[in-house]
């Protein structure tokens, strides 16, 4: 057999480190931690149903074999199997799948479950996605860490480029005090920090409890009624706007009862940081404009 020339074997030696370093990804989560894989992952456990639809986004769905309940989006990831929910997953379950890498939601699962998924040796990537921008940045971020750069930079592009569109045609004018209703009894909103607030900022409205210290504080009827608002936006846990929200019609001098602003976009819409956001952002602002149009319609009668 023929001897290769030694700078040949020093060529081979070098591609080969060149490309199992190219290979190689480091990137730095949510919770500022490094997160670094010797090669792309290939084996996916996603522990929050926001997770599961931005891998998909970022074109690496396919690498998915683990999720939690209520991971219905899209419609092909019901088909995984499920390694419990959001808040009781099961260790043993996520390691016999041997992952090579697993995503956890910061604040759903709780920052105790990292400690615990990192007994198991495995990469952890933690989310957390509390401004609009962090959509496309969690996107990207998978992207990199599942070897689909380009397919997520697609993605996360059109998304912030929906966003700064919608953010320039609602811009301008008095905002609209909005109440958003996550459910009716207990009554419980959201404050300024809520990812859902910066929606309804980008539609040209005001949250009227943004200056609460809670994310998703409890509050009471006096005090919707004291602050006045021109929209209630109703959450609810399904697709269909909620009878509770016409509850609201016992006080017709309420602004939002008075002017016809009880609304509802479906929670998976606006509830979940994903490139959905853009479906539910495009409903609230139509619905907000609608009263904005009135107002321009009786401007002009006067």
């Amino acid at each position: 057999m023929q001897k290769l020339p030694s700078l040949t074997f020093a060529w081979l030696s070098l591609l080969c480190a060149t490309t199992a370093f190219a290979q190689a990804v480091s990137v730095a989560d949510f919770a500022g931690r490094r997160v670094s894989l010797a090669a792309p992952a290939q084996r996916i456990v996603a522990l929050a149903p926001h997770l599961v639809e931005n891998l998909y986004s970022a074109g690496a769905g396919d690498r998915l074999v683990g999720v939690v309940s209520y991971s219905d989006y899209p419609p092909q990831a019901g088909d995984i199997p499920e390694v419990g929910s959001f808040n009781a997953y099961s260790l043993e379950a996520i390691a016999s799948l041997q992952p090579d890498l697993i995503l956890m939601w910061g604040s759903g699962n709780g920052m105790r479950t990292l400690a615990k998924l990192e007994m198991l040796g495995i990469p952890v990537f933690v989310s957390e996605p509390r401004q609009l921008a962090d959509i496309a940045r969690d996107i990207r971020l998978l992207g990199q860490l599942a070897g689909t750069g380009a397919s997520a930079e697609r993605e996360a592009v059109r998304i912030d480029s929906e966003l700064a569109a919608l953010r320039e045609r609602y811009r301008g004018g008095q905002p609209i005090p909005v109440m958003y209703e996550i459910w009716n009894q207990p009554l419980q909103t959201i404050n300024g920090e809520h990812l859902i607030s910066q929606v309804i900022e980008l539609c040209g409205g005001h949250n009227i409890f943004a200056n609460l210290a809670s994310l998703a504080p409890q509050v009471n009827i006096e005090a919707v009624l004291a602050r006045a608002p021109r929209a209630i936006v109703a959450s609810g846990r399904q697709d269909t706007r909620p009878g509770w929200l016409d509850e609201w019609r016992r006080y017709p001098d309420l602004p939002a009862v008075r002017d016809g602003g009880l609304f509802f976009v479906d929670p998976d819409l606006l509830e979940r940081p994903t490139a959905r956001v853009l479906q539910g952002a495009r409903s609230l602002c139509s619905q907000l404009h609608s009263l904005r149009a009135g107002d321009q319609a009786m401007d002009a009668r006067e």
